[in-house]
């Protein structure tokens, strides 16, 4: 079965407090992006697509030549919403039946044990999200009052997820509207049941000053 990876970049960088938009901010040399796309390809036999938005791509294409890029991708325009933009993602797969991992472009520190054991748990179950389990205390807000809650039934959600083409493309299409936060989302309203997988706590999204700062620890 064809294996492909949806890389979503969308971006603007307000929480970073700069102009740059964050997929593009410098993590060890290299544009956060261009790690993200590393760690795919180094898995092998994974078609990469990217999403950006269209005004950022004369810029994309401008860093892969300074940095001298050549990871093989195919380049798509996002849209407004995530929705959109892994909506335009999915119209490239082909007909016949493959695996898909959706995954942030912001996520540099995925793991490639991470990516194949999501490819590989979703050949078999349809579908596979990586999460972890949660760390802290969790207290829920009802009103005027407020009460702690067990967070062993709570779990962080990351990329990648991943899932067969054929269930994912039909619940995006059938979708009911556009607020979703993740695909597992979109998929479950469809009424598919969703099968978490390990993920890993170095798995961060960077979307601050300060994630990038431990990005680039952990990198070291």
């Amino acid at each position: 079965m064809n294996r492909f990876a949806i890389i979503v970049a969308g971006g603007k960088g307000l929480r970073m407090g700069s102009d740059l938009p964050k997929q593009f901010m410098l993590l060890h040399g290299l544009p956060v992006l261009m790690h993200t796309l590393n760690k795919f390809a180094s898995v092998g036999n994974v078609n990469i697509i990217l999403v950006l938005p269209e005004n950022q791509f004369e810029y994309w294409q401008e860093l892969c030549v300074k940095h001298d890029f050549q990871i093989p991708h195919e380049l798509t325009a996002g849209g407004l919403t995530r929705f959109e933009s892994v909506s335009n993602g999915l119209k490239l797969l082909p007909e016949e039946l493959s695996l898909v991992a959706i995954h942030d472009g912001v996520r540099p520190m995925v793991s490639a044990e991470m990516i194949e054991n999501s490819f590989q748990i979703a050949a078999e179950k349809g579908n596979a999200i990586c999460v972890v389990p949660l760390k802290d205390s969790l207290r829920k807000q009802e009103l005027l009052t407020n009460h702690s809650v067990n967070r062993a039934n709570y779990y962080l959600v990351q990329t990648p997820q991943t899932f067969l083409s054929a269930q994912i493309i039909h619940a995006y299409q059938s979708a009911t509207h556009d607020n979703f936060t993740d695909d597992a989302g979109v998929l479950e309203e469809s009424g598919r049941s969703i099968v978490m997988v390990e993920g890993n706590y170095k798995n961060i999204k960077i979307t601050t000053p300060e994630d990038l700062a431990i990005a680039e620890v952990l990198m070291k």
